[in-house]
């Protein structure tokens, strides 16, 4: 069975049986963002929300830190910082954060991966397996990785540039036979200048060593985890350079240049 159909009877199955999505029963289950990505593409590189206060909307997520400083990613409860050499340390709760994304991820979805696929093989099958492209999906997936390529961000100094500068520059890395997690979200396209339409992922490896933003990767075989919502709660920053950015501009070309 190829992976495409091996997620669309998994999805079904799931649908069929209602327990795809949350009940909605007690507390909302829902997506916290803080800022927007067009706010980051704009260079507001400094926000007022602590990791402290991140943590208390989720154990799962993705984002940045001030002055730009590499990327975060949040798994089980754990913050990490994968810095610009490329390898990964503990996050203080009084650290910053412009940008970040977090769920307290709680799957309806598991699906086995026993055959080797890449990157873009299995952006392309969930894409073709999930209910509806207008909500919102969680994504982990704990494998082993013949090859990942990832980057990290170096820590920026004021007058800051443009993310697509920034980005032009980046430190990349690549690591073979690797045990790890990625961590990632699946926006909808309507969503562009919000958060990135599509997936935005990140890789922690399993020795919490190293890790960063993916670019690309092969997967000899893993274990795909999905959490569905239709709730998202945004809180914007107060800080004047958000205040001052403009965000209406058209960002779909500056956002798929910063991310790929």
């Amino acid at each position: 069975m190829s992976l495409d159909d091996t997620l669309i009877k998994a999805f079904h199955a799931h649908r069929a049986a209602g327990d795809l999505f949350h009940s909605g029963a007690g507390e909302a289950h829902e997506i916290f963002q803080t800022s927007t990505i067009n706010a980051v593409l704009e260079s507001v590189y400094d926000g007022d929300v602590t990791f402290a206060e991140l943590a208390r909307h989720g154990d799962f997520g993705l984002g940045t830190f001030n002055a730009l400083d590499g990327e975060m990613t949040a798994l089980a409860g754990q913050f990490f910082q994968a810095r610009s050499d490329g390898r990964l340390y503990p996050v203080k709760p009084e650290m910053r954060t412009p940008f970040a994304v977090m769920i307290p991820f709680d799957p309806t979805l598991s699906v086995e991966i026993e055959e080797r696929t890449d990157f873009a093989t299995l952006l392309q099958a969930l894409d073709k397996a999930v209910p509806s492209k207008n909500l919102f999906y969680a994504v982990r997936v704990d494998g082993r990785f013949s090859h990942i390529k990832v980057r990290a961000v170096p820590r920026q100094k004021k007058p800051y540039r443009p993310l697509v500068e920034v980005t032009a520059h980046q430190p990349e890395f690549a690591f073979h036979d690797i045990g790890g997690s990625l961590v990632g979200f699946r926006f909808p396209d309507y969503t562009v200048g919000i958060n990135v339409p599509g997936y935005h992922v990140h890789f922690v490896s399993d020795d919490r060593s190293v890790g960063g933003h993916v670019l690309d990767f092969t997967m000899e075989r893993g274990r795909v985890e999905i959490d569905v919502t239709s709730q998202f709660h945004m809180a914007l920053p107060q800080e004047s350079a958000f205040l001052q950015a403009d965000l209406a501009k058209d960002s779909a070309e500056d956002i798929r240049k910063a991310e790929k």
